[in-house]
């Protein structure tokens, strides 16, 4: 008997399904089970929320502490956008700006993603968070180009228990999540990226029956999730390589990935 494991590929993190497949001897009730534990291992791995394809994505393209920065840039009084078309558009003008600056210093090309919020702030008053590739000089680059305000909030990014793409990717998509303007237009997505931005990516293969789910050592479980029946089963691991022992993933594998 066969199983399939599915692992999505996300820089320091993997999310990993173990599942059943079905055999040309199976009876129509196990054959049954079995596509049953197939579609609730799928369903589990699909990334539905807004939140979670952003976290993947951040973790691909800011694998590590620091390797990123989470940057808020508020509008002030005099420049202050009627609504979220024209936010976007002043934005968009502000990230050529750096991209350009950027590019003028010699340093390496704007990877970002972001997102606008308003309604869900203290104040209403429009603001972006940012996260951006940093290069070690970034910080006046960034006050320079943002002419729309003097407040600009810069951390480096956190992989931690406190804070980690996960907690980054949910705040940054709390609006969304919370807004009934999104609501009324459900493919309008909370978040956006620069078009040079890493993807997830995704392999599927064939493992023997004895194969075994199991995080590599000094990881840190995010989910461990079983189910299991009379004639079918699937494991879910979700799981943090610290460091920078992602890079060993294996590179063969990565050769027949699809993207996610």
């Amino acid at each position: 008997m066969a199983l399939t494991l599915k692992t999505i590929y996300a820089g320091p993190l993997r999310v990993q399904a173990l599942y059943n497949r079905c055999a040309p001897t199976d009876t129509p009730k196990v054959r049954q089970a079995k596509h049953q534990a197939s579609s609730d291992a799928q369903r589990r791995m699909n990334q539905v929320y807004s939140y979670q394809k952003l976290e993947l994505s951040l973790a691909v393209n800011f694998p590590t502490p620091g390797s990123g920065l989470v940057v808020t840039l508020t509008f002030d009084d005099n420049h202050m956008p009627k609504d979220r078309a024209e936010a976007l558009r002043r934005f968009k003008y502000f990230r050529q700006k750096l991209d350009a600056a950027r590019k003028a210093a010699g340093l390496p090309e704007l990877v970002a993603f972001w997102s606008p919020e308003v309604l869900t702030s203290a104040t209403g008053r429009w603001h972006f968070h940012i996260v951006i590739n940093s290069t070690g000089r970034d910080a006046e680059l960034i006050r320079s180009c943002w002419i729309y305000g003097s407040d600009v909030e810069i951390e480096k990014l956190r992989v931690d228990a406190e804070k980690n793409h996960e907690t980054l990717a949910r705040y940054m998509t709390k609006e969304p999540r919370e807004c009934q303007e999104y609501d009324a237009k459900p493919g309008l997505r909370g978040w956006s990226c620069t078009r040079n931005a890493r993807r997830p990516e995704t392999d599927t293969q064939t493992v023997g029956d004895d194969f075994r789910l199991e995080p590599p050592a000094g990881a840190v479980v995010l989910i461990d999730e079983r189910r299991a029946t009379e004639w079918a089963s699937f494991h879910i691991l979700k799981f943090r390589i610290s460091g920078a022992a992602f890079e060993l993933a294996p590179r063969a594998r990565r050769k027949r990935s699809r993207r996610g």
